[in-house]
């Protein structure tokens, strides 16, 4: 199958009162159903983006919908300053199932508190706040003196605080000015961690797996070691799951994967299934426990239809199915890349289960145009930084459908 690119401006957008601040590929997306999209001319794609992990059970999962669908016929929104039926359920079930990844709560140790948000970059500033409060309460941190360590490549989000400490230009430049109190260390680099830590750090944030920056994953002792130089300086360790964690990786947690437990742990994009925004942080109830009444907030942070498919998310992720099929599917898929860097038709691949970044040479075309090429041919990507492209197709894709996107990719490379 092939596809027709339709035109559009030199800009990516067409013209109209949408704002320019994306430059997607050319393709109007009408309905979608598990991997599989459609486009307004009846053309159908697998999708190999899943909204950067936000759609991890594949486009329409039964039953997010039908968790969805119910409870708009029920109540949709009541605020924070009421209760309702799912805040302490969903609660409770997200809890349990970060507990294998939060500090201290092993099966006799506390039960992890859950602060709900929207979005993952609300998340992130949720953990900043808590994070300097901490710093500021226990640690005896001097007033508005706490730092944040995090690692070049990050990305956590588009807020005016978030893209001060970013690396990338494009994301950083022309916001100015930038909020202070961060420090940027190279990612993967645990001695420069340690060194950038003092008496003013409160806290260290990073990814697991760095997947902007496409797909980057630390060597086998990066976080393990992170995590001895916190607890030696007895700073707070962030862990940002919002892209990487909820299956993505062959584990609930990427964190799951070295063994390593965080203070706070950001989630986002999968949480809300691919139905509406839905984010949270997890973490030490000592550290969540300092944002007291009135101190942050959120109007339909864990609103009753976030609660709904939260919950239900959680469900599907409780069995472990879809953390098998990221290993499984994830180890073949690694293993074809591995091929197509092998014949020189990729410079690099790497990831982790069903999640992998992928380098063109720049001399044969950009990431752009390879994503176009792929577009052409039934398959939606995307690329990142230049000549890099990210895969990360839905965990319910069919084991033949990777393999036609793969063979698509071959094609398109070729």
């Amino acid at each position: 199958m092939t596809a027709t690119i339709p035109s559009r401006s030199a800009e990516g957008a067409a013209a109209g009162p949408l704002a320019p601040n994306y430059h997607p590929l050319p393709v109007t997306l009408t309905t979608g159903e598990g991997a599989w999209v459609r486009d307004d001319a009846g053309r159908t794609y697998l999708d190999l983006l899943a909204g950067y992990s936000a759609l991890n059970f594949g486009h329409r999962h039964p039953a997010l919908v039908a968790a969805a669908t119910e409870q708009l016929g029920r109540l949709t929104l009541s605020s924070r300053a009421f209760d309702h039926d799912l805040l302490h359920p969903f609660a409770e079930a997200l809890s349990e199932l970060a507990r294998p990844v939060v500090a201290g709560a092993g099966a006799d140790g506390p039960q992890p508190m859950v602060l709900p948000m929207n979005t993952g970059a609300e998340a992130v500033e949720t953990a900043i706040k808590a994070a300097r409060k901490w710093g500021y309460d226990v640690r005896g941190v001097p007033p508005e003196r706490a730092t944040i360590v995090v690692a070049a490549g990050n990305f956590h989000g588009r807020t005016t605080t978030i893209v001060s400490f970013s690396t990338d230009p494009e994301a950083r430049d022309g916001f100015a000015p930038h909020t202070p109190g961060f420090r940027v260390v190279p990612f993967g680099d645990a001695e420069a961690l340690r060194d950038a830590i003092d008496d003013t750090t409160v806290a260290v944030l990073l990814e697991p797996i760095q997947g902007e920056q496409g797909v980057v994953v630390p060597a086998d002792g990066y976080w393990p070691a992170v995590r001895a130089i916190c607890d030696e300086a007895g700073v707070l360790l962030v862990a940002d799951e919002i892209q990487s964690g909820l299956g993505r990786t062959g584990t609930t947690f990427a964190l799951e994967l070295w063994g390593v437990r965080a203070d706070l742990v950001t989630l986002g994009k999968a949480l809300g299934g691919g139905v509406l925004p839905v984010s949270a942080v997890v973490g030490r109830p000592d550290v969540l426990g300092v944002l007291t009444a009135g101190t942050h907030g959120s109007t339909f942070g864990g609103n009753p239809l976030a609660c709904a498919v939260g919950i239900a998310v959680v469900g599907l992720l409780r069995p472990g199915t879809f953390q098998e099929r990221a290993r499984t599917l994830g180890a073949h898929l690694h293993a074809r890349l591995a091929t197509l860097v092998d014949t020189g038709l990729l410079v690099g691949s790497r990831g982790a289960g069903l999640w992998a970044g992928l380098d063109v040479d720049p001399a044969r075309m950009t990431g752009r145009e390879l994503c176009e090429r792929l577009l052409r041919l039934g398959v939606l990507a995307k690329d990142t930084h230049g000549s890099t492209i990210r895969l990360a197709p839905p965990l319910v894709i069919e084991a033949d459908d990777l393999d036609l996107a793969l063979d698509r990719l071959t094609q398109a490379l070729r």
